[in-house]
Parts: structure tokens; sequence; C-alpha cells
């Protein structure tokens, strides 16, 4: 691995930390975005498809940057450095991940000519929907039906934990289009808004990532043209699997971001704080905390620089993604822990933005499969 930034991702990185900044200044600050605790901001999201966030790897053809997974993952780094919005950036990466990545690379021509332009600017949002009230890490034990109806497709189903379903013109859908269980028998469905049957429902109200609207989604009888298929039948496991791939190396890295701040304000906190007589940084215990807060930061970059770089190449990074999805998700849980002890009283105040760190890391060990579900990845890699 080569570990020199070129001058462009120098570029495009500290583009992406001064338009984070713009886009989602810290809760309380003048001119901030509210999506950080009061739900999504439509303003933000405009403004980050203006910079190029919601089509970061999308194809150039298709109105994207085109960037390959390392520069995508050091771009979304730098939102996180300059967003307190980590739920705007978890929206973001989702659409870009779980709705463009299948549609550029399993979609038909006109589908991609029709959809993705409008995507990548961010005029339009996308979602994932796949959990189901009684099947989240079980995929296989979706009951979304999909059947041939005519030219196209009628789906019936209930989806939840959905990201983005609020606000999404157009969700990915995975549903059954074979009665008999197996991986052969899921297929992907792009879903647009105001299809008849398909209905979004309200926000659901979260510990973390308020910024990032999520929600259920319901179909009923709802047609879906042929041409909306991803792939072909029997496809979508495979289509599925892709795209987590990617999403699991890439939107972690915006929490890599959000770290990197973190520990920043720690750090000034901990220099400028006095008591007894001198900074509470001077003390053992603080300064150890503050070591290991950069330690785990700096372990769960690598990890995901290495897991990028290797889809990259097209080379197997099952592990490698596993492994820096766990990193992050579980360094991100605990430097929120630390930096609440290291502030003390403070870290408990509402409003003082101490805590919105770990609200926002909570979800990071659930989304995008669980620690539990990488874990096991690696064991069966491990032979266990």
């Amino acid at each position: 691995m080569d570990f020199t930034w070129s001058e462009r991702q120098r570029e495009l990185h500290a583009a992406a930390v001064e338009a984070g900044g713009r886009i989602a200044a810290a809760p309380g600050e003048e001119g901030g975005n509210p999506g950080a605790e009061a739900g999504f901001c439509a303003e933000a999201w405009r403004a980050a498809g203006e910079f190029g966030l919601a089509g970061l790897d999308v194809p150039v053809e298709y109105g994207g940057l085109g960037l390959d997974r390392l520069t995508t993952a050091r771009v979304l780094e730098g939102f996180g450095e300059g967003c307190a919005d980590l739920g705007l950036l978890f929206s973001a990466a989702a659409h870009l991940f779980a709705c463009c990545g299948p549609i550029a690379s399993a979609g038909g021509p006109s589908l991609r000519e029709r959809l993705l332009p409008r995507l990548a600017r961010g005029e339009s949002i996308g979602a994932n929907a796949i959990t189901e009230p009684g099947a989240g890490s079980d995929v296989l034990a979706l009951r979304t039906r999909a059947r041939r109806d005519g030219d196209g497709y009628s789906i019936s189903g209930e989806k939840t934990l959905v990201t983005n379903a609020p606000v999404a013109d157009v969700t990915i859908v995975y549903a059954r289009t074979r009665a008999d269980g197996g991986h052969l028998s899921l297929s992907a469905f792009a879903v647009e808004r105001g299809t008849p049957g398909f209905r979004a429902g309200r926000p659901f109200a979260k510990v973390g990532l308020r910024g990032s609207p999520t929600g259920s989604v319901h179909l009923r009888d709802s047609p879906v043209p042929a041409g909306n298929l991803l792939g072909a039948e029997g496809q979508g496991a495979l289509i599925f699997r892709s795209a987590m791939q990617v999403e699991r190396a890439c939107l972690f890295a915006a929490y890599l971001g959000a770290m990197a701040r973190q520990l920043e304000q720690v750090l000034r906190f901990a220099r400028t704080r006095r008591q007894f007589g001198r900074a509470i940084g001077k003390n053992q215990a603080i300064s150890h905390r503050v070591v290991d807060m950069s330690l785990r930061l700096e372990a769960a970059r690598m990890l995901v620089y290495r897991a990028c770089w290797l889809l990259d190449r097209g080379r197997d990074a099952t592990v490698a993604v596993s492994l820096a999805k766990i990193a992050v998700s579980e360094a991100a849980i605990q430097s929120g822990l630390d930096a609440i002890q290291i502030h003390g009283g403070l870290g408990l105040i509402s409003g003082a933005g101490i805590d919105l760190a770990l609200r926002d890391a909570l979800p990071a060990t659930v989304a995008s499969g669980t620690s539990e579900m990488q874990r096991d990845i690696v064991a069966a890699r491990l032979g266990l």
C-alpha cells in the first residue's frame, strides 16, 4: 500500500472538511444545521448534493464524480471532520452505496439513464429496503413477495428500519420471486415514489443519527415495471451482498472524521481545563484515556483504508471489510464514552454537544450488519 495521498485526494479531502463545516455546524452555532438534533434538513442535503456528496462514486457519465473506493472513503472522512450532523452523512452514504450503487452496477441502461443523474446530483434521494419486522440479519427469512404480473411485477410486503424511507424518491426493495428458500429466491427492484400501493411511514424517533430519517415501507400489490428489476431474477442476494461490502468499507469512514473532530475537542478541553492547579491533561488518568482514543482512531483508519484498497483492486476484501466495520463502530462508541468521562459533568449536559457523538455512534454496531454478524463472517474465514 502507498500511504501517500495524491494531490487530488488531498484537495477533495480539504474541500470536504470545509464544505462539511458550512453545511452543518455544531448545534447552537450560528447558521448551524439543526438536523443533528431535530431531524432531516433538506437544505443541508441540497448543499451536500451541490458538492457532489450524493454521487461520489457514481460513474461520471451519469453525473457522479466517479471516485474509487479509497478516495470516496477519504472524502467521507473529511465530511465527518467538518460536519456535526453525522446523520446527514449516514443518509448520504446509504443513498450512495445501497441505492445508487446497485442501480449503477445491476440496472439496465434505460433505468440508469433515467434515475442515476438526479440521484447523483442529490435532486432525488435513494433508500434501501431489506429489513423486515421478522427478518433482520436473516435476510433469507424475507416475506415480501414479487410475483409476475403481465409485463412487470406486483410487490407486497412490509419493510422496517429503512434509512431515508420518509424522504426517498427511489427505494431498492428486496423481495422473493420464488417460493422456495435460498439465495436464488431473492430479487431486487427499484421502486419509485408515487407507485400505487407504495407508502412510506413517518420517521422513527431514534437515540442518535437524528438527521437521518428512518422509517417503514409498505407495499400492497405495487406494480413495478420489468425494467426496474436489477440484474436478473434471483440475483438479489448477490446484489445486496456486493452493496453491503462497499457500504461497510466506505460509509463508516464518516465516523473516522467524527472521531478526529472529537479528539481535537477533547485535546482542547484537556489542555485548558484546570483542576488542583494544573491542566487536567497532565493527569495520567486523563492523558492515557486520550491516547487510547487516538490509538483506536488510527487503528480503525488503517483498517478502513486497507479494505477500500483491496476493493479497488478487485481482491477479496471480505475479512478486511468486516474487521474495519467492527473496529470503527466499536471505537466510535468507546471514544464517545471517554469524551463524556473526560468532560465530567459538562459531558452530561444535553446541548453542550459532548453526548451527541456517543448517541450518533450507538447505531454503528447495528447498522449495515451487526458486530456479531461481522465476527461470524471473520470466524468462518478462520475456519471456526
